[in-house]
This record gives C-alpha cells, sequence and structure tokens, in this order.
C-alpha cells in the first residue's frame, strides 16, 4: 500500500493509489476512501470510477471530490467534503496525485 500522512486520528491523506491498494486500505481499518483528483489528469492515472468500484467490492464508502492542481478548492468542494466527513464512516483515506489536495481540502472542511 501507498504510504500515507495522518492529519488527524480518523483522516489520512496519500498519492495516487490503485485498485489493487484497496484491499490493503481496508486491511488497514479504513472505513472511507475519498478522491479528491479529477479523473486524466495523468496518462494511466486510474478513474475514480474504478477505484470506487473497488471500494464498495471491499465493503467500504467512497465519494469523488475533484479539485484541479493548483487552484483553490471551490465552496463547493468544502461544502462536499464537510458532508462527507459528517455523514461517511471513518477512518478516512483520502487522495489525490501527491496527498496535498486532499489535506487542503480537509483543512478547510474542519477548520469552516
Amino acid at each position: 500500500m501507498t504510504t500515507y500522512r495522518s492529519l488527524s486520528s480518523d483522516f489520512v491523506v496519500a498519492p495516487q493509489i490503485t485498485t489493487a491498494d484497496v484491499a490493503a486500505i481496508k486491511d488497514a481499518g479504513f472505513k472511507t476512501i475519498i478522491c479528491t483528483r479529477p479523473d486524466a489528469e495523468d496518462p494511466g492515472q486510474p478513474s475514480a470510477e474504478s477505484i470506487g468500484e473497488a471500494a464498495r467490492a471491499a465493503g467500504l464508502s467512497f465519494i469523488s471530490i475533484p479539485v484541479n492542481a493548483g487552484q483553490a478548492p471551490s465552496s463547493d468542494a468544502v461544502i462536499e467534503m464537510q458532508e462527507a466527513l459528517n455523514t461517511l464512516p471513518g477512518p478516512v483515506f483520502a487522495y489525490c496525485r501527491s496527498g496535498n489536495r486532499a489535506g487542503q481540502l480537509w483543512t478547510l472542511a474542519t477548520q469552516g
């Protein structure tokens, strides 16, 4: 499984994952996966839909809240993240290209 960094006791951020990582994410105790990366940012990048299908097949919750690279998350994205954090089971594993956007979105959603 890809390395991740904890932002709180129940929220971590990581770089791009693959469908093969989902089982290890579940085995590590995570209950929800959040993708904050738009599809097709890089050639060969797994789609959010493919990760979501693998997550749901493993019994995990999944949501995609895309944030474009180099842009601040929109207020809609912040609201979506707040709703996800309030309604989906934790702990949460969030990813994007590097983990930075996922962390930025979490920070805005939890400081708001």
